[in-house]
């Protein structure tokens, strides 16, 4: 991912703290895939329009194999919706904005 993304990109150690209240989305994704590489301005715009209800993470499969597995992350793009650290939705694969946004809305 490039630097200049506004979601940032977590370690384990720092998941549990970012997740831990209220609305977070995070992306697991993939430097190789490209739907992940295609979704990565779709979220940063979400970040910015809904920064004020949900916050953004995203996480690195390849660097946290173990976040991965403990989500049953086995495609990707694959978001999952936390609220208090509780996964509450998960979505796999690309879409658009809208789309998203529309999804997101539901627990808003």
């Amino acid at each position: 991912m490039t630097n200049n993304d506004s979601v940032p990109e977590l370690t384990e150690k720092q998941f549990e703290e970012f997740t831990k209240k209220g609305l977070v989305f995070i992306d697991f994704f993939a430097e190789w895939c490209m739907p992940c590489l295609m979704m990565a301005p779709v979220l940063d715009e979400l970040s910015e329009k809904l920064g004020e209800k949900v916050k953004f993470g995203k996480i690195n499969v390849g660097d946290n194999e173990t976040l991965a597995r403990k989500f049953n992350v086995s495609s990707i793009p694959n978001f999952v919706l936390f609220k208090d650290s509780k996964p509450v939705e998960q979505f796999v694969g690309a879409m658009s904005g809208e789309e998203l946004e529309k999804r997101l809305e539901r627990f808003i």
